[in-house]
């Protein structure tokens, strides 16, 4: 029995998570007539950094996630370390979505980004050095 792999399914949520994202930019663009930059409105600046640090996380962590799969990495850790990401994810979106974005669930999307990250790059380069030749 083939069993499919974990990390492509939690990648396509983030995918559509991403698209639901770059489509809030692209409504509020054209609603404030803002081609580049975020003509100094507020809620577009907003929505622009939220797509941004989505996107300068996610890639990075599912690579780091995807490479621990192909090591054979334990499914039931994959999925826990790709739902932490997922949770993290959206608390920081909905902390930056806010006005005052100064608030918890901005520290727990951090908090849970940057936890799965460590782990993930800690247990590949434990990895390496596991199958590394005894000669």
């Amino acid at each position: 029995m083939n069993v499919p792999f974990v990390v492509p399914f939690y990648a396509g949520i983030f995918v559509l998570i991403y698209v639901a994202l770059t489509v809030r930019v692209i409504a509020l663009r054209n609603s404030r007539r803002v081609s580049l930059g975020s003509g100094g409105d507020p809620q577009l600046e907003r929505a622009i950094r939220v797509h941004g640090n989505f996107i300068e996380y996610v890639p990075l962590a599912l690579i780091l996630l995807g490479f621990l799969e192909l090591q054979h990495g334990s499914r039931y850790l994959l999925h826990l370390l790709c739902l932490l990401l997922l949770v993290g994810r959206l608390a920081h979106i909905a902390a930056l979505t806010r006005e005052n974005t100064v608030n918890p669930l901005r520290g727990l999307g951090v908090g849970l980004t940057v936890l799965v990250l460590l782990i993930a790059a800690i247990l590949a380069i434990y990895d390496f050095f596991l199958v590394l030749p005894t000669t």
